[in-house]
C-alpha cells in the first residue's frame, strides 16, 4: 500500500544490469553522471562535485572573485552578495596564498563597504587583521585598495577601536617613514585622518608618540600632494576641540607658520584651512600672532590661485573674530587693503570671507577709516547684488559697521547702494533679512539716504514685513522706526504723530494722513506735480539764502489777515520770475535741480518768536505768547460756533492757483485752521529750542501737546509731577488745556 507503483513510461528498459562499479577521476566524468535517471547515482554524483567545490580549489576562487568582483559594482548585486552571507568566505580569502584571490577579494570588499551595513560588517566578521596584513603585500594594488577599504570602515567608531587594539596607526606611520612606500602616503593619511578624528583615539595616539611622528612626517621635504594630504589630515583633526587643545600643546601652530612659506599652492591652501580650523582654539590664534603667522597668510592674498585666497581669506576670518590685536596685525600688514580689492573678485566665497573680515576690522575706529579711504563702500554694492546666501549674509554685515560713519553713508548714496540694499528686504532668509535691517537702521541715521531708501519702497516694505508673524523680528522694527525718526514727513503722514524729541526742519511737508499701503511720494516728486483740487502740501523752510528788506512795520507787528493787502509774506519776485509764469516752456538742456521755495515770511517768524519769547521767564507764559503769535499769523481767534464761515478753503485754493503748485509754504498762509496752526507752532517751537508734540486728528483738526509743572512745590520740597496740556491755538488762543478734561477733548474733536 505504502510503495509507489512507477508508470510504464517512466521507466526506459523493464531489464537492469547487475550493480556495476564506475570510477571516475574527472570533474566532467561526474558532471555527466548528473543526467542519470538513477537517485543512487545522482545523489553520489552530486557529493563527489560538493566535495571536490569544498578543497577551494585556487582556480575556482579565482575565477569566482574575478566574476563577483565585477557584479559587485551594481548596487542590486551588492546587496545580493551581503544578503547572501557573502562577505564572511571573502574576509577569509583574504589570507589566500594566491595574490590573484587577494586581489578579487579585496576589490569586492571594497565595493561592498561603500555601504554602511557591510561596512560595520567587515569589522564584526574579523576583517581588520587580514586587511593589515595586506599592507605587507608585495602587489601595490593589494596595497592601495587595502588602505582605500580601511580608508572606509575607519569611519566607524568601533572599527577604529579594533584597528588601534591591532597597532594599526603604528603600521600606517611605518609606512609613512618609508620611502620606498611613499606612493601609499595619499591613502595612509587618509586613514590616520580617521584615527585621529574622535577625542579618544587621538589621546591614546598621542600618548604613545604617534602625534609627535606625524608632525615630524609634516616638516619632512617630499612631495607636494603628500605633504598637502598631511596638512590636510591636521585640519580634519582639528575640528574637534579636543583635539585642537592637544594640537596646540604640540606646536602645531608653529609647523603651519613654516608651511606658509613653502612654494606649493597646494600645501599653502591646505595650511591655510589648517589654520582657519586651529583659529577655534584661542590660544592658538595668540600663537600665530606672535609667530609671524598673519603677515604670511596676508601675503597670499596676493597670489593668483583663487582656491588659495578662498583659503587665506577665511583663514583671516577667523582669525580676527573676538581678537582685537590679530585685528591691528592685519591692518599693519595692509591686509585690510587688499581685502577691499578681493570684494571685487569672481569667487563667493572670497568675497564673503572678505566681507567678513572687514567688517570685523571695521569695528575700530582707527582701521574703519582706512577701510573706507580705500573704496570699501563702493566696493560692496556689486555683492549687494549677488544671488549667494553667504556673500549677502557678510556684505550686509559689514555695511552695516562702515555706515556708522556719515561720509560712509552719503557715499553709500552717491555710489547707487542704497537701492540694491532696499531691495533685500525681499529676502526671506532669516539673517539676510536682519543685516539688511541693521544696516538699513544705520543708514537711516541722514535724512537724505533716509529718504532715498524710502524712495526705493523701503517704508512700504517694513510695513509688510512687520505685519507678518514669519519675517517680523526686532531688528525690522528698528529699522522702521530709524527710517520714521530721520523722515519726519513721513512719520507724521503714517502715524499722525510727532514727539518732542522729533525735530522739524527745513524740508518737513505735510502731504496729510496717509493711506494704508499708499506710496508717500518725496516732496519733489509732489511738487511736479499738476494743481489738482486736493488739500494743498504745507512745507516748512526757513533757510535764507539772499538777503531781504523787511518793512519796519512788518517787523514789530504781526502780519495782517486781508489776503487782498499785498504785503512781504506773499512770494518774492526775483529776477526772472516773469519767464517762470509759463512753466510749460521748454527748459534748457541742463536742468536745473530742483529746488524748495523760499518762505520769507516763516524767517520772520521766526526771527519774531525768539525776540519776543525766548526773554520771557515764565514757561507757561512763553507757550502762551507763542500760540498768540501763531493764532494771529493765521488769521487770528475763531469763534466755535463761527468756525463755519472761516475762509481757509478758500484761501488755500487762491494760494495754490497763484503759486501754480500743490506745495504752499507754511509762512504764506494767512487763513490756517487748527492743522496749519498746529504744524506753525510745533515749527517754530522747534526752531526756539522748546518742546511740545504735533498730533493729527480727525477732519483737518491737530493740536499740540506741552508737559508744565502744575502748582507749587510740595511740603517735602520735591517738584510736583508735571501734568500735559493741550494748547489752544484756535478760539482762545494761549490759552492752555488740560489733556483728558471736556475743553481738550472738545478742542481735539469737535
Amino acid at each position: 500500500m505504502g510503495k509507489k507503483v512507477k508508470k510504464e513510461s517512466e521507466t526506459p528498459c523493464k531489464e537492469t544490469f547487475e550493480p556495476l562499479p564506475v570510477e571516475g577521476k574527472t570533474p566532467a566524468t561526474v558532471v555527466l553522471l548528473l543526467s542519470s535517471p538513477e537517485e543512487d547515482i545522482l545523489v553520489k554524483a552530486c557529493e563527489a562535485i560538493h566535495a571536490f567545490a569544498e578543497k577551494e580549489d585556487v582556480v575556482v576562487h579565482e575565477f569566482a572573485t574575478l566574476c563577483l568582483a565585477s557584479l559587485s559594482v551594481d548596487f542590486i548585486c551588492k546587496v545580493q552578495i551581503f544578503d547572501n552571507k557573502g562577505l564572511p568566505p571573502l574576509i577569509q580569502l583574504l589570507s589566500s596564498p594566491d595574490p590573484d584571490v587577494q586581489k578579487n577579494s579585496i576589490e569586492i570588499i571594497f565595493n561592498l563597504v561603500q555601504d554602511y551595513q557591510s561596512r560595520l560588517a567587515v569589522h564584526e566578521l574579523g576583517g581588520i587583521p587580514p586587511l593589515l596584513e595586506l599592507l605587507k603585500s608585495d602587489f601595490p594594488v593589494i596595497q592601495h585598495l587595502a588602505l582605500k577599504t580601511l580608508q572606509n570602515v575607519t569611519t566607524d567608531k568601533d572599527t577604529r577601536i579594533a584597528f588601534r587594539d591591532e597597532q594599526g596607526f603604528e603600521k600606517l606611520m611605518d609606512i609613512l617613514s618609508n620611502t620606498d612606500l611613499s606612493d601609499l602616503n595619499a591613502e595612509a593619511l587618509q586613514v590616520v585622518a580617521n584615527c585621529l578624528s574622535d577625542s579618544e583615539s587621538f589621546q591614546l595616539i598621542h600618548k604613545g608618540g604617534g602625534l609627535t611622528r606625524l608632525m615630524e612626517f609634516i616638516l619632512t621635504p617630499n612631495v607636494s600632494e603628500i605633504q598637502s594630504n598631511a596638512v590636510k589630515c591636521i585640519a580634519k583633526v582639528a575640528q574637534s576641540s579636543e583635539n585642537r587643545k592637544l594640537l596646540h600643546e604640540e606646536n602645531v601652530e608653529k609647523v603651519l607658520v613654516e608651511l606658509l612659506s613653502v612654494a606649493d599652492v597646494s600645501v599653502k591652501t591646505a595650511t591655510c584651512q589648517a589654520v582657519d580650523a586651529m583659529s577655534f582654539h584661542l590660544a592658538s590664534k595668540d600663537s600665530f600672532r606672535d609667530l609671524g603667522g598673519i603677515p604670511a597668510v596676508v601675503q597670499l592674498l596676493n597670489d593668483e590661485s583663487l582656491v588659495l585666497k578662498e583659503a587665506a581669506t577665511q583663514a583671516l576670518s577667523n582669525l580676527t573674530h573676538s581678537n582685537q590685536l590679530n585685528t591691528f596685525a592685519v591692518y599693519e600688514a595692509g591686509g585690510h587693503e587688499i581685502l577691499v580689492q578681493q570684494l571685487y573678485g569672481s569667487c563667493p566665497r572670497t568675497v564673503a570671507n572678505s566681507a567678513a573680515t572687514l567688517g570685523i576690522m571695521a569695528g575700530q575706529e582707527v582701521i574703519r577709516c582706512s577701510i573706507l579711504s580705500h573704496g570699501a563702500v563702493q566696493a560692496l554694492v556689486e555683492p549687494l547684488k549677488s544671488t549667494n546666501t553667504q556673500v549677502l549674509v557678510n556684505t550686509t554685515q559689514c555695511l552695516a559697521v562702515l555706515a556708522c560713519d556719515a561720509e560712509a553713508r552719503a557715499e553709500l548714496q552717491s555710489a547707487g547702494g542704497l537701492q540694491p540694499l532696499v531691495n533685500l528686504l525681499h529676502s526671506y532668509h532669516k539673517e539676510v533679512l536682519h543685516n539688511v535691517c541693521l544696516a538699513i537702521s544705520v543708514c537711516a541715521s541722514n535724512e537724505p539716504t533716509a529718504v532715498e531708501m524710502c524712495k526705493f519702497g523701503a517704508l512700504e516694505m517694513l510695513q509688510e514685513i512687520n505685519q507678518s508673524v514669519n519675517r517680523r523680528s526686532s531688528f525690522s522694527e528698528l529699522a522702521l522706526i530709524s527710517l520714521l525718526n530721520s523722515n519726519l514727513s513721513v512719520k507724521y503722514s503714517l502715524t499722525s504723530h510727532l514727539a518732542s524729541s522729533d525735530i522739524i526742519s527745513d524740508g518737513f511737508y505735510d502731504a496729510g494722513k496717509a493711506r494704508p499701503g499708499q506710496k508717500i511720494l518725496t516732496l519733489e516728486e509732489l511738487s511736479k506735480q499738476p494743481v489738482n483740487q486736493h488739500q494743498p502740501i504745507i512745507v516748512v523752510n526757513t533757510a535764507a539764502e539772499e538777503a531781504v528788506d523787511v518793512p519796519e512795520e512788518r517787523q514789530s507787528n504781526p502780519p495782517e489777515t486781508d489776503t487782498s493787502k499785498g504785503d512781504c509774506r506773499t512770494p518774492r519776485k526775483k529776477k526772472g520770475d516773469d519767464k517762470q509764469k509759463d512753466e510749460t516752456q521748454p527748459e534748457s538742456p541742463t536742468e536745473k535741480p530742483w529746488k524748495m521755495m523760499d518762505d520769507v515770511s516763516l524767517q520772520l517768524l521766526v526771527k519774531e518768536a525768539k525776540k519776543s519769547i525766548l526773554p520771557l521767564s515764565d514757561e507757561r507764559g512763553q507757550y502762551a505768547v507763542l500760540a498768540r503769535l501763531v493764532s494771529e499769523a493765521m488769521g487770528g481767534a475763531v469763534e466755535m460756533e463761527k468756525l463755519h464761515e472761516f475762509p481757509w478753503v478758500l484761501h488755500l485754493s487762491e494760494l495754490k492757483f497763484q503759486l501754480q503748485s500743490n506745495v504752499v509754504p507754511i509762512g504764506l498762509i494767512r487763513r490756517g485752521i487748527y492743522c496749519h496752526r498746529a504744524l506753525l507752532f510745533k515749527c517754530l517751537v522747534d526752531s526756539i529750542g522748546m518742546s511740545c508734540t504735533l498730533v493729527r486728528g480727525e477732519y483737518n483738526r491737530a493740536w499740540n501737546e506741552v508737559l508744565l509743572l502744575s502748582g507749587n512745590p510740595s511740603s517735602n520740597g520735591r517738584s510736583s509731577q508735571p501734568c500735559c496740556y493741550i494748547v489752544d491755538l484756535m478760539h482762545q488762543p494761549g490759552s492752555l488745556l488740560k489733556a483728558n478734561t471736556s475743553a481738550a477733548v472738545q478742542y481735539q474733536t469737535i
